[in-house]
């Protein structure tokens, strides 16, 4: 068996699927199908009762998000999502919210992943100016 680290998890270890080879530098490991075990792994980690920090680090990596963007998703800071990757103390709403974003995403229900994205890109959004104009219909915004 294969301990698997590659992926900064210490618990994955794999019967088959991969290569021994002896290079002039030593031994190197060749995954078959690495993009398929990381979907494995990711989906078995999504359907457990809670993540470990480094679980959860796995999943956002597997959504290509940044610790920022995983912050505007689940309404903190980026620091403190740092911090749930560190030290493993991830509140029980953001682990059940992110878990069920992986496994949407994966499934591939790009909808979700769209509106999440854009809702964080709106929670970004700062206004300098706001410009508003008295009309027949009342005040509205006015048109830029």
């Amino acid at each position: 068996m294969y301990h698997y680290t590659e992926a900064g998890l210490q618990n994955v270890w794999l019967a088959n699927g991969y290569h021994v080879k002896k290079t002039k530098y030593g031994e190197a490991v060749s995954i078959e199908d690495a993009e398929g075990l990381h979907r494995a792994i990711g989906r078995h980690l999504a359907q457990k009762r809670y993540l470990t920090g480094a679980e959860f680090r796995f999943l956002r990596k597997e959504l290509d998000l940044s610790q920022r963007r995983v912050a505007d998703l689940v309404g903190t800071s980026e620091q403190t999502v740092a911090l749930w990757e560190k030290r493993g103390k991830i509140p029980e709403t953001a682990d059940r919210i992110f878990r069920a974003i992986y496994l949407e995403t994966v499934d591939g229900n790009v909808k979700i992943k769209d509106f999440i994205e854009g809702i964080a890109d709106l929670d970004r959004k700062v206004e300098e100016k706001m410009i508003f104009q008295d009309t027949e219909a009342g005040w509205l915004p006015k048109a830029a």
